[in-house]
């Protein structure tokens, strides 16, 4: 008999109402180790989980929006991140997964307006620092100016 793997698990105990609190799934969390792992539909799973424990999180939102993405679901993803952004315009990540959604599209007018919202109100954090960079070589090239990161003039 084939082991059901520990996310069904936890789906299967949240419907049939097993466990106690203490066993209670963190499917936000669960949700960020299967996009690690690169298994985006069921990432997507945990994520509308999340979701219903709290309608509305633009974090889990942003998630889904990414698992979206990453299975080509591109138009979902896009409305879910223009979702987040008419709750909270300030939402960093949002505009800059919009941007580059929009940008493969072709529409590089509205993804530099999305990636300078990114960049004015982008994250602190060591971890953010790739995405800023990205984001800046970007509106770089969309502006026809030349990015010192590439002409080695640092």
């Amino acid at each position: 008999m084939k082991r059901l793997g520990w996310v069904t698990m936890s789906w299967w105990k949240k419907l049939l109402g097993g466990g106690d609190d203490s066993e209670r799934v963190d499917y936000y969390e669960e949700g960020l180790a299967l996009l690690q792992e690169g298994r985006f539909h069921e990432a997507l799973t945990s994520f509308r989980l999340a979701l219903k424990e709290a309608p509305g999180d633009t974090v889990v939102l942003q998630q889904i929006a990414i698992a979206y993405t990453r299975i080509g679901m591109t138009e979902e993803a896009r409305k879910t991140y223009r979702h987040v952004l008419q709750k909270n315009p300030d939402a960093a990540g949002a505009h800059y997964g919009l941007a580059y959604l929009l940008l493969h599209e072709g529409h590089e007018g509205e993804a530099a307006t999305h990636l300078e919202a990114f960049l004015s109100n982008a994250p602190s954090d060591a971890e953010a620092q790739e995405h800023i960079s990205h984001a800046r070589s970007t509106l770089a090239r969309l502006r026809g100016e030349v990015d010192a990161s590439v002409s080695g003039d640092e």
